[in-house]
């Protein structure tokens, strides 16, 4: 694992700060930069959108995340008709004063935590590699293109 990520210390915006002091200025005081030339960083982003192992990082989001969340409001959405059209099948008790409403509604709150485990594992596993991946290939670009500007100043 690197420990020097680029974004992990960056600061979420930068404008409409000047560089010598901390304090804000108003975005309309801010004078606009001439466009840069070469790739700017909108057409790096769009590359890497683009490559195949980005796609193939959504395609495994979506992969997971559409099925589970279909799911689970289909389960969801069982509870809730269940509840309002057999009210006689949700009150027959299971053990002493718990009923099957009980049940299902605890197994509602089961669901959802398994629900948030088996998210965070799927991309721990099968995700965050490559997603860490693509986004020292972004970093490594910037780098690249501000070295380029800087030699042609």
């Amino acid at each position: 694992m690197r420990l020097d990520d680029p974004w992990y210390a960056a600061p979420a915006s930068g404008r409409g700060e000047p560089a010598d002091t901390g304090a804000a200025v108003p975005a309309a005081s801010v004078a606009p930069t001439a466009p840069e030339r070469g790739p700017g960083a909108a057409d790096i982003y769009l590359e890497v959108q683009r490559s195949p192992a980005f796609q193939e990082v959504r395609g495994r989001y979506r992969r997971f995340v559409i099925p589970a969340v279909l799911t689970f409001f289909a389960w969801y959405v069982a509870y809730v008709v269940a509840a309002t059209t057999a009210p006689g099948l949700m009150a027959r008790p299971v053990a002493g004063a718990v009923n099957v409403a009980m049940v299902a509604g605890l197994g509602q709150f089961l669901t959802t935590f398994l629900l948030t485990w088996a998210y965070s594992r799927h991309a721990r596993l099968r995700r965050d590699r490559a997603a860490l991946d693509l986004r020292w290939t972004v970093f490594e670009q910037k780098h690249e293109q501000e070295m380029a500007q800087g030699d042609d100043r």
